[in-house]
């Protein structure tokens, strides 16, 4: 009766330990993470808006109904990425990303030098160039220092009301992702 019942024990670890470790490796395997909902969108190195609604071609993510926001996917394995909005929004955030979907950096209005989203996205050895020589295009750039290879980038703006609208949408269209040449 003993065996029997450690036997029992050691099963309902064993099946709980494996049980834990597929709900924790399912992110990394699955192949509808936000990555590919955002790469549905269209091309890298471009802002796309981030759809609420379902369609044939795209998959929505999750909003808050008063944010509207665009998304880029990124890779900085050759250049680094500069990111670039101009205009004016009642609060705007972004939020950076590797290709797992974990935030490695987020930053809004409030933060950002002079009210401008205007940052620079680089690997650890880039970094490091970009220190030595900043070029003049980046000299108000707020550095990220990421070690990674591909991620993405959501920029989203309030929209307190419909009057704020136009301004909001104009702000997220001249969101620019292009490497740091």
């Amino acid at each position: 009766m003993g065996r029997l019942i450690r036997a029992l024990l050691f099963g309902l670890v064993g099946a709980g330990i494996v049980h834990v470790a597929v709900v924790l490796l399912v992110p990394l395997y699955s192949d509808r993470n936000a990555w590919s909902r955002i790469s549905d969108y269209g091309e890298d190195w471009a802002f796309h808006p981030v759809v609420r609604q379902a369609t044939a071609q795209t998959v929505p993510l999750a909003l808050d109904p008063l944010f509207e926001a665009v998304a880029c996917r990124f890779d900085i394995t050759d250049l680094p990425a500069r990111i670039t909005g101009v205009g004016t929004a009642p609060y705007w955030s972004i939020s950076v990303y590797d290709r797992q979907g974990e935030n490695i950096y987020s930053i809004n209005d409030r933060t950002a030098i002079a009210d401008q989203l205007d940052l620079v996205i680089a690997r650890p050895l880039q970094m490091i160039e970009l220190n030595k020589t900043k070029p003049v295009s980046a000299a108000n750039s707020v550095l990220i220092e990421a070690d990674m290879n591909e991620g993405f980038v959501v920029v989203r703006g309030f929209v307190p009301d419909q009057s704020w609208k136009a301004q909001v949408d104009a702000f997220l269209k001249s969101a620019n992702c292009a490497p740091l040449l």
